[in-house]
């Protein structure tokens, strides 16, 4: 991410993040994205040997699967915290990413340096504005033919309800964030240049009612496990939902986050 924002717009400032990540510094504690990011990258490209750029890295959770599929791992953060949960993970899994404090609308590479660049759950703490610079600057260190990933929040969830009703309570996590349309998220791609050849939704799991609850409790005093003791019947029938639905457009207007993959 970048620096501290000065202006009276709405923002998710440093502190924020430094204050978020130092808490999370137990990852087994943070919900994961799976293994959306890799598969996703997987459906367009074969990431071996592919230089990849993850911005606003976090745990690295997103890229670190990247590096036994071959890829040149680079993470980039701007909070001391994450940087230092980065390297942890790496020194005890042995893996060998390059991890960089750095800012995201001022990047510490040349032109055209990565193959792939992505990041999830950054873009929408910026203003319109800004996104539009944050994504030029991804773009000038991907190289001609080379792909932009960008995960977001999608709009229409009752997630965002919930998230708003935070943010007027001043209770949000990043102080401040937005959500996207697919439609948004693909026209803006395309209005900088890139040529969009994927987009996916994903659905929430555990379910939006379970991490409600467990994070009521937990102000209670109360620790449920990360994920629920799964139910044989419910864990069945919401495969099968899966699976009937997961290639067609209903995740991508029904689910918690919504990617879209453009290429230079």
């Amino acid at each position: 991410m970048s620096a501290v924002n000065t202006s009276n717009e709405k923002a998710s400032r440093r502190e924020h993040w430094e204050a978020f990540w130092e808490e999370k510094q137990e990852v087994g504690q943070v919900y994961s994205n799976a293994d959306r990011i890799l598969r996703n990258l997987l459906l367009v490209t074969d990431v071996r040997g592919k230089r990849v750029l993850e911005i606003g890295a976090g745990t690295g959770r997103d890229s670190f699967p990247l590096v036994d599929h071959g890829a040149i791992v680079y993470q980039l953060d701007y909070a001391e915290s994450s940087l230092r949960i980065l390297q942890r993970l790496a020194d005890e899994s042995r893996l060998p990413v390059l991890i960089v404090g750095g800012d995201t609308f001022r990047l510490p590479f040349r032109d055209e340096a990565f193959d792939i660049v992505f990041h999830q759950g950054l873009l929408e703490h910026f203003q319109p504005r800004e996104a539009k610079v944050l994504l030029r600057e991804n773009i000038r260190v991907l190289r001609r033919g080379g792909f932009l990933l960008v995960d977001v929040p999608q709009r229409y969830h009752i997630y965002t309800i919930a998230k708003h009703v935070l943010m007027a309570m001043n209770k949000w996590f990043a102080g401040w964030e937005r959500s996207f349309s697919i439609g948004e998220l693909t026209t803006l791609l395309r209005s900088l240049g890139l040529t969009t050849v994927h987009s996916y939704g994903e659905w929430m799991y555990p379910s939006f009612v379970y991490r409600s609850v467990r994070e009521a409790l937990k102000g209670l005093g109360v620790k449920l496990p990360l994920n629920p003791r799964p139910l044989k019947l419910l864990s069945r029938a919401r495969a099968r939902i899966r699976s009937l639905f997961w290639n067609t457009q209903l995740p991508i207007y029904s689910g918690i986050s919504i990617g879209v993959v453009g290429k230079k």
